[in-house]
């Protein structure tokens, strides 16, 4: 096991003691135990940061974008040769498997580190220019925002800090990054070997502490940017305090995703699909295919081959390479999506599956501690209809839903009735039919004949009310710049109705 670092302010490239005496704790959601203590910071502390990050902005927004580049290729290189001791921070901070944590979440950042350093490199901030006539022509530049807020999510701390910060530090810009208090662990950690890779004072910097601490952040006067993932009420709030100012907003929200499998699709196929849209990361991710949609003459074909599977869902020690499903990630979260399965069973009255209310049954000679996490049973209902709670709200757990229907209109239609649209995804062999119906789903994200990919070269955001704006892809380095048009004329004359008056 490693040593647990203590989270920290960091600004002006390096630790600083934070001037509160209010702490809060990380805690292993595997045993529900305290890891460490943190110090918030104070609206004195983010200020100074931000402080930093100005102070920063003018030489590092002005460095060439290759050399932003090399640094940020050293900064990925780091990161993955240091993966096992960045795994095991994620999965003691997370309750995810380390073969999760190991495989994806590190791997993942390091790539948008590089996909970005990349493009900025070759040229991927070039603006265009236009011929208007003979002797005159407009031409676009694009520069960075300035000093931008990034916002952490709980689920994929380390994964979505890299998100932003591959991108925004890309483009020139400097940042304050505020974890979620829930899972801090990687937050200075990054900001250190950020520092060790070249990074100058400033331009990354890091402050701690829960709702109010982003909420100082989002309204700030110096913050020029605010990238928020989380969920909808948080991210409404953020949103409006960042309008206040006129700030550019990145918001990546929740999702209530339609997982829609077509009449010819393989089942175990679309299975397998729908075990990874629900129970991968023990259904903790925001782009879950939650409602999946099977034709009515193959729900019992559906059904029985996912019974059938669900025994290879193996919760345990989250360092055992075998393990690939964990606990919930707090005693707050795992209240709630226990209260949405009760509600499943005694309200909505669906069909419980698999799973359910009770005690998850962890293998023989764990731990005895692990005893005492936060782990919930994997549950599937069934005969669920659109007006159930379970099917309507995000409940953010390993709990799926499956409706059934009988016409592609009819499911198309189901599919997007909902005030969310994140992601949705098609099984079938179809692949005409696949790219129809696609077509028609209302949502940011999708996927045909897979389930939850999520590569730096694609770009992800929400429609409707989960999200303004993309991250990674061409269009996400868009997010943290702005566009400067000039027109140039080269007659020699200006252009006026007052002339020869």
């Amino acid at each position: 096991m490693v040593d647990i670092p203590t989270p920290s302010l960091f600004y002006d490239g390096k630790p600083q003691t934070s001037s509160s005496t209010q702490t809060f704790q990380s805690i292993d959601p595997s045993t529900a135990l305290p890891l460490t203590t943190i110090t918030t910071s104070t609206p004195t502390d983010i200020d100074a940061a931000i402080a930093s990050a100005a102070r920063a902005f003018p030489t590092w927004s002005s460095t060439p974008a290759p050399s932003r580049a090399r640094i940020l290729l050293h900064a990925a290189s780091l990161l993955r040769s240091r993966t096992p001791f960045l795994a095991t921070l994620e999965t003691l901070d997370t309750g995810k498997a380390y073969s999760e944590t190991s495989a994806i979440d590190v791997a993942t950042g390091a790539d948008a580190l590089e996909y970005f350093a990349h493009l900025v490199a070759s040229s991927g901030l070039s603006g265009e220019a236009t011929p208007l006539r003979p002797d005159a022509w407009v031409y676009t530049a694009k520069a960075p925002l300035g000093v931008c807020a990034a916002l952490g999510a709980w689920n994929y701390p380390l994964q979505i800090a890299l998100w932003k910060a591959a991108a925004g530090l890309a483009a020139g810009n400097t940042l304050v990054y505020k974890p979620s208090e829930v899972t801090p662990l990687h937050s200075s950690v990054l900001a250190a070997l950020f520092a060790e890779a070249g990074l100058p004072p400033g331009v990354f910097n890091v402050v701690q502490g829960g709702g109010e601490t982003g909420a100082y952040l989002a309204a700030h006067p110096g913050i020029a940017k605010v990238s928020f993932t989380g969920q909808v009420a948080t991210g409404r709030k953020v949103a409006a305090a960042a309008g206040a100012g006129l700030k550019y907003v990145t918001m990546e929200l929740g999702g209530k995703s339609a997982l829609v499998v077509l009449a010819d699709a393989e089942v175990e196929q679309a299975v397998d699909g729908a075990m990874m849209a629900n129970f991968y990361s023990s259904g903790q991710v925001c782009t879950n295919g939650t409602r999946v949609f099977v034709p009515r003459r193959m729900k019992e074909a559906f059904e029985a081959a996912l019974l059938r599977k669900m025994r290879f869902i193996r919760p345990g020690d989250l360092m055992d390479p075998a393990t690939n499903f964990g606990p919930l990630v707090s005693r707050v979260h795992h209240e709630k999506v226990v209260g949405y399965i009760r509600h499943g069973i005694e309200v909505d009255r669906a069909t419980l599956l698999h799973g359910g209310l009770g005690k998850l049954d962890l293998p023989d000679g764990v731990a005895e501690e692990l005893k005492s996490g936060f782990w919930v049973r994997p549950t599937v209902f069934t005969d669920c209809t659109d007006d159930m709670r379970i099917v309507k709200e995000e409940i953010f757990g390993p709990v799926m839903s499956i409706l059934t229907y009988d016409t592609v209109e009819e499911v198309v239609r189901r599919a997007n009735d909902t005030t969310l649209g994140l992601a949705a995804g098609v099984f079938t062999k179809d692949l005409n039919l696949a790219h129809k119906v696609i077509a028609q789903l209302e949502a940011g994200i999708t996927w045909i004949n897979t389930w939850g990919e999520s590569p730096a070269e694609m770009s992800v955001g929400g429609w409707k009310m989960s999200g303004v704006g993309v991250e990674n892809g061409r269009r996400g380095i868009e997010a943290w710049v702005r566009n400067k048009s000039t027109l140039v004329d080269m007659a020699g004359e200006v252009a006026t109705v007052f002339s020869k008056l």
